[in-house]
C-alpha cells in the first residue's frame, strides 16, 4: 500500500513536472523571444528614438511613438512582433528630430508581421511626407565607389560582400513617408543603399510617399511582394520604384498604381556620372503591374537610362504616356542587343510603347530619336502581378488603397 501510494505520487509529479514544462515551451513559442540578447538600449513606448548599439531589442505589441531617428547599430537586432505599430509624431519647435529608422552596417531588423496581423509603420500626420521611412544600409557591392554615405542617415554603405544580410522584412506597411530635406535629399518609403541578398524582403507595402516607394542604391537584394499606391493629390509623390548604382537583385511580383500626377512607374539607372560604372545595374522582375493616371510630366511607365541593364518577364502596362522610354547611347545599346528586355508585355491604353535618345545630339540620327522596339516582346495574355491591372491574391487583406 505504501509502495502504490509513493509511485501514485511520482505519476503525479512526473504529470506536473511535463505539463510545467509545455506551458512554458508554449509561452517561448508564442513571444519568440528565448533565443534573445539582453541589450543595453532600454525601449519607451512613448519615445522611441536612439541607438540600438548591442543586442536585441522587441517591441511586443501595441503601438510606439517614434520621437525622432532610431538607428541599429552593428551587433544590434530590431525585432518587431506581428500587429505592433510604430508611428512617427509630428515634427515640433521642441523636438525637430527627424522621425526615421535606420539599420547600420552590420545591424539586423526581424519584422514579423503576418497577412491576418502585418507590422505598420505610419505617422500622426496622414500626409505624404510626414517622416522619414525606412533605411537599410549593407555591405554588398556599389558603382558609387567601394563605399559611400547614404543620402539620408550619412550611414557607410557598400562593401564586398553580396551575400551580406540585414535582416527579414515580412508583412510590412509603411505609410506617408518620403520626408524631404531638400529637393536633392529626400527619404523614399524604403531606401535600400549596398543591402546584401541574405536579406529576405517579402510582402511590403509603401502606401503615399512622397518620393520612390521603393529605391535599390547597388547591392544584391532579393525581393517578393511589393506594392506601392500613391493617390494623394495634395502630395503626388515621385517613381513607384527605382534603382541606380548597380543594383543586382531578383524579384518577383511587383504591383505599382498611382492615381495622382506623380512621376513613373519605374525609373531604372546605373551610374549618372559614369554610365559604364561596374557592377552595372542588371535586376531580374518576373510578374509586374505598372497602373498610371495617363497623365503627369514624366508620364513613363519604365524609364532606363545612364546605363542601366535588366531583364523584365510578365509584364502589365497601363494608362501611361509611354510604355518604355530609353535613353543614352549605353542603355540603347542594351536594348537593341538583348542585355535590356522585357518579355510578354501587354499594353493596355499606353499611347506610345517606347521612345529612345541617345546621350548628346547627332547628326546621324535625325531628331536624336532611335529605334528601340527590341526592348519588349508582346503577349496580350500577361497577367503581371498575378491578376492583370486588379488586385493580386498575394496582396489582398493585408494593405491599404490598392
Amino acid at each position: 500500500m505504501k509502495k502504490r501510494v509513493l509511485t501514485l505520487f511520482a505519476l503525479a509529479s512526473l504529470s506536473l513536472a511535463t505539463f510545467t514544462v509545455v506551458s512554458c515551451s508554449d509561452d517561448d513559442n508564442n513571444n519568440n523571444t528565448e533565443n534573445t540578447t539582453p541589450s543595453t538600449f532600454v525601449v519607451n513606448r512613448d519615445n522611441l528614438t536612439g541607438e540600438i548599439n548591442d543586442g536585441d531589442v522587441v517591441l511586443e505589441s501595441g503601438t510606439y511613438k517614434l520621437t525622432g531617428k532610431l538607428i541599429v547599430k552593428s551587433g544590434a537586432k530590431l525585432i518587431i512582433k506581428p500587429g505592433v505599430i510604430i508611428e512617427a509624431t509630428a515634427v515640433t519647435k521642441e523636438n525637430t528630430a527627424i522621425r526615421y529608422i535606420a539599420v547600420a552596417q552590420g545591424g539586423e531588423i526581424d519584422v514579423q508581421g503576418t497577412a491576418s496581423n502585418p507590422v505598420i509603420m505610419t505617422s500622426t500626420t496622414k500626409t505624404p511626407g510626414s517622416w522619414g521611412g525606412l533605411v537599410l544600409c549593407g555591405k554588398a557591392t556599389i558603382n558609387k565607389g567601394a563605399t559611400a554615405s547614404a543620402e539620408v542617415s550619412e550611414l557607410t554603405y557598400g562593401g564586398t560582400l553580396d551575400t551580406d544580410t540585414s535582416g527579414t522584412i515580412q508583412y510590412l506597411r509603411i505609410e506617408y513617408p518620403g520626408y524631404a530635406y531638400n529637393s536633392e535629399k529626400e527619404f523614399n518609403g524604403i531606401s535600400f543603399f549596398g543591402v546584401g541578398n541574405g536579406t529576405k524582403v517579402e510582402n511590403v507595402e509603401v502606401y503615399e510617399s512622397s518620393d520612390d516607394g521603393f529605391e535599390f542604391f547597388g547591392g544584391t537584394v532579393n525581393t517578393k511582394n511589393l506594392v506601392v499606391i500613391n493617390t494623394s493629390t495634395a502630395v503626388v509623390g515621385d517613381d513607384l520604384f527605382d534603382w541606380t548604382e548597380g543594383w543586382k537583385g531578383t524579384n518577383e511580383n511587383w504591383y505599382g498604381k498611382r492615381t495622382n500626377g506623380g512621376a513613373r512607374g519605374v525609373e531604372a539607372d546605373n551610374n549618372s556620372n559614369n554610365h559604364n560604372a561596374s557592377p552595372v545595374s542588371n535586376p531580374t522582375i518576373k510578374n509586374l503591374t505598372l497602373i498610371g493616371n495617363g497623365a503627369g510630366t514624366e508620364n513613363h511607365a519604365i524609364k532606363l537610362r545612364v546605363g542601366t541593364k535588366g531583364k523584365f518577364d510578365n509584364v502589365v502596362l497601363s494608362n501611361w504616356g509611354t510604355g518604355f522610354d530609353v535613353e543614352h547611347t549605353e542603355t540603347t545599346t542594351y536594348a537593341n542587343n538583348g542585355e535590356l528586355k522585357a518579355t510578354r508585355v501587354k499594353f493596355d491604353n499606353v499611347l506610345t510603347r517606347t521612345s529612345g535618345k541617345l546621350t548628346a545630339p547627332s547628326s546621324t540620327v535625325p531628331g536624336d530619336k532611335i529605334n528601340v522596339d527590341k526592348v519588349f516582346s508582346e503577349d496580350a495574355t500577361a497577367t503581371g502581378a498575378g491578376n492583370g491591372t486588379s488586385i493580386p491574391a498575394w496582396a489582398q487583406n493585408w494593405t491599404v488603397g490598392i
